[in-house]
């Protein structure tokens, strides 16, 4: 059983993750070159309805499958060393943030796209960003934090 979690909680890290690198490192600046405000935001309100459901299975995979191997491995979060803390701190504030992106800009975009309000739909897409932007820096974080963390103790 702790195999079968570990694989889920990698592959649910590297889904979500490797999504945010892909997105916010190549899809965006070709998206921004390559298309005018209407067709980008159309495009990304498409991306997101395409990626966001995947987030959501990591969400609640990442947690459940961390909290069980910090039992199975450690005892328990108080047994677990520092590197398990880091992810957990790290993994709820992506998980915090990932909530406001879904519930707060990202609705603002589809209202936007669907009225075609072009300048209300890039003033979302503009906070998507950045707060996507956050949670890539927080997720390489957290990798090198778990990849190194237990090696330092």
């Amino acid at each position: 059983m702790v195999s079968l979690a570990l694989i889920v909680h990698t592959l649910a890290a590297v889904i979500w993750i490797g999504g945010m690198f892909f997105a916010y490192m190549i899809l965006r600046p070709v998206a921004a070159d390559q298309l005018e405000p209407p067709q980008r935001l159309r495009l990304w309100g498409a991306v997101f309805a395409r990626f966001f459901p995947w987030v959501w299975v990591a969400i609640i995979a990442l947690p459940v499958t961390g909290l069980f191997l910090a039992f199975q491995l450690f005892g328990g979060i108080g047994g677990s060393p520092l590197f398990v803390h880091l992810m957990l701190a790290l993994g709820t504030a992506m998980v915090l943030i990932y909530l406001h992106v879904y519930f707060a800009p990202y609705r603002r975009l589809r209202v936007a796209v669907a009225a075609q309000d072009w300048a209300g739909g890039g003033k979302a897409l503009g906070a998507i960003r950045k707060l996507v932007g956050l949670n890539l820096l927080l997720g390489v974080l957290l990798l090198a934090g778990v990849a190194g963390g237990r090696f330092l103790a």
